[in-house]
């Protein structure tokens, strides 16, 4: 991330060189591994062609699929992480950062009662997690767009006996929702 921003700065000094600016948007475009030295081996594992030869010799790594993937999804890093590293004056812990940095108190009053992380926690309703989360609205009627509310919330014991005064039969088979994509522009 650090090279990219990096990168995206020195766009306004290549900006008239276009072999220097092409170069650069091949390197930032640049894929995590270069697909043209994997290869799928007979057995069903991956083989995968070092581009310099280790010490030992070795030329080649050969993974099952899912120890594959398990190595690509390592390079994925964490969601919320900052992935841009501060040194310096700069860095979290510098005893002079209060100084040169701004924070939110210096720009608006406190006018609210600070909250801990359990109570911003605690105050987001079902519906509105279901919606963050899933992308989900439970607050929108799906057939004709109006609000919904909740009218009443029934126990699994009132539902058996429901289903046995109405002689439906209970069905001990779990129904799974419809699988779905998943949602857009998170």
């Amino acid at each position: 991330m650090v090279l990219v921003f990096a990168a995206f700065r020195r766009v306004g000094e290549a900006i008239y060189k276009r072999d220097k600016l092409e170069r650069l948007c091949r390197y930032i475009t640049r894929p995590p591994i270069a697909e043209h030295r994997l290869s799928l081996t007979p057995e069903g594992n991956i083989r995968y062609e070092l581009k310099t030869p280790y010490r030992n010799g070795t030329t080649h790594m050969v993974f099952e699929p899912l120890d594959f993937i398990s190595k690509l999804a390592a390079l994925v890093p964490s969601p919320r992480v900052n992935l841009t590293r501060f040194h310096g004056i700069f860095a979290s812990n510098s005893h002079h950062r209060a100084a040169i940095i701004r924070t939110v108190s210096d720009n608006k009053p406190l006018d609210k009662t600070i909250q801990t992380a359990a109570e911003k926690r605690g105050s987001m309703t079902w519906a509105a997690r279901l919606k963050r989360v899933f992308n989900i609205d439970m607050n929108v009627c799906e057939a004709c767009g109006g609000a919904v509310r909740v009218v009443s919330c029934i126990d699994a014991g009132v539902i058996n006996k429901t289903l046995t005064h109405l002689e439906i039969p209970k069905s001990d088979q779990v129904m799974l929702p419809v699988s779905r994509a998943p949602p857009v522009g998170l």
